[in-house]
C-alpha cells in the first residue's frame, strides 16, 4: 500500500513552496526505503519550481541532492540494509537495457531516464516523481549509492549532483597530475571543479570576473586565479590550459576561455543550459580545440566520486536551514548570495 507522507513542494510557477502531503508507493522487492535526512538545493531545483525550463507538472516537490539513512529494504536487495547512510542523486530509474545503460551511462538512457522529480512515474502511471524535499523516498536499489562513513553527512548532499557534475568530465577528459585545469565561475559547481581538480593533481587556476573571490578560491584549493577582464594576463596565459571546466549557468561570451586552450584541448561547459553567445570560430579551428558538454554522471561513476570523496576527505561547502525558509533560500541562490550550497536540515520539516 502506498503511504501519505510530509512534503514541502509549489502548485504553481510564482507560488512559493509550502507544506503539503504526498503519496509514496510501498517498497517493492528491489526497493530501498529512505529515511530522507539532509536535501541540498540545486538551481535546476529553482527552475523547475519556477516553470523556467518549461514542462514543469505541478504540483512539483523539488530536490535531488539526498541523504538519509535506511528504514526499510525489499527481499531481493543485497547491497543495503537498515541503518546505512545512503544517497539518491538526480535519477531514480532508467530502462536498463539501452546502449548507454550497458554502459553505466543512464543520466543518457535512451528510452529516457527517470528523474528524481517530475519525471512521469514508472510505478505509478499518470503520476510524476516527487523529490527530496520530503520526510522519506522509496527507491529502486539500483540508484542507490553508499555514503562514506567518515564524511559529514550535510556536506555530502550537494556531491550527488554539484560534485558528480564536476567530477564526471574531469575524469572523462582524463584530468591527471601535472595537468593545467581551469574552472570558470565560484559558485556550487565551480567551488566542487577546484576541490576535485586540486585533489586530482592538476594544477588549478579558478578563472573568475571578480577580483574578490581570489581568497576563496586558494582556500578551496586554487593555484592561482586568473581575472578574466585583465586582457594582459589572459594574453599571458593564452594557449597553455590542458582543460578548462566552465560552470557559469547562463548565456556568455566563450571567446576569452577558447584562447586559453592549448592545441588538442577542451573546454566542457556543465552549467549554461540555454543559447549561448556566437563564438569566433577561428578560436577552435586554430588549434583543433574542443567545446564540449556534460550532464551529472552515472550511478557507478557516482559512487566512485563519493568513495574518493571518502578517501580524500572532500566535501561541499554548505550553509544548513530549516525546510519553512527554502522560500528566501531561493532567492539567495538567484542573486549568488550562498558560500556555496543551502542544505536542508528535513528534521525541520517535521516540526
Amino acid at each position: 500500500m502506498s503511504e501519505t507522507i510530509k512534503a514541502y513542494g509549489t502548485e504553481a510557477a510564482k507560488a512559493d513552496l509550502k507544506s503539503m502531503e504526498i503519496e509514496r508507493r510501498a517498497p517493492e522487492a528491489d526497493d530501498v526505503k529512505i529515511e530522507i535526512t539532509y536535501c541540498g538545493v540545486c538551481h535546476s531545483d529553482i527552475h523547475t519550481a519556477r516553470n523556467e525550463w518549461g514542462g514543469t507538472k505541478y504540483p512539483v516537490v523539488p530536490g535531488h541532492e539526498i541523504i538519509g539513512k535506511v528504514v526499510e529494504v525489499g527481499k531481493n536487495v543485497s547491497h543495503f540494509k537498515v541503518g546505512d547512510h545512503v544517497g539518491v542523486g538526480c535519477m531514480v530509474d532508467s530502462c536498463q537495457e539501452c546502449e548507454s545503460c550497458k554502459r553505466d551511462l543512464e543520466q543518457f538512457c535512451e528510452n529516457g531516464a527517470t528523474f528524481t522529480y517530475n519525471s512521469p512515474n514508472p510505478h505509478i502511471p499518470g503520476t510524476q516523481t516527487y523529490g527530496g524535499y520530503a520526510t522519506s523516498i522509496v527507491v529502486d536499489q539500483q540508484f542507490v549509492l553508499h555514503v562514506p562513513e567518515n564524511i559529514y553527512k550535510p556536506g555530502a548532499a550537494p556531491l550527488l549532483c554539484a560534485g558528480i557534475t564536476t567530477w564526471s568530465p574531469l575524469k572523462h577528459w582524463n584530468v591527471k597530475k601535472g595537468d593545467k585545469v581551469g574552472v570558470v565561475g565560484l559558485g556550487g559547481l565551480g567551488h566542487m571543479g577546484v576541490k576535485f581538480a586540486h585533489a586530482l593533481g592538476a594544477q588549478t587556476v579558478m578563472i573568475t570576473r571578480s577580483p574578490e573571490k581570489a581568497n576563496d578560491a586558494k582556500d578551496l584549493g586554487a593555484d592561482a586565479v586568473l581575472i578574466s577582464t585583465d586582457k594582459d594576463t589572459m594574453k599571458a596565459h593564452a594557449g597553455s590550459f590542458d582543460f578548462i571546466l566552465n560552470t557559469i549557468p547562463v548565456g556568455h561570451d566563450m571567446n576569452p576561455y577558447l584562447s586559453l586552450l592549448k592545441i588538442d584541448a577542451t573546454m566542457c561547459l556543465v552549467g549554461a543550459v540555454e543559447p549561448l553567445k556566437p563564438f569566433h570560430g577561428g578560436n577552435i579551428i586554430m588549434g583543433r580545440k574542443r567545446i564540449a558538454g556534460s550532464l551529472i554522471g552515472g550511478i557507478k561513476e557516482t559512487q566512485e566520486m563519493l568513495d574518493f570523496c571518502g578517501e580524500h576527505d572532500i566535501l561541499s561547502d554548505i550553509e544548513m536551514i530549516d525546510m519553512q525558509n527554502v522560500n528566501e533560500a531561493y532567492d539567495r541562490v538567484v542573486s549568488s548570495d550562498v558560500k556555496y550550497r543551502f542544505v536542508i536540515d528535513m528534521e525541520s520539516l517535521k516540526k
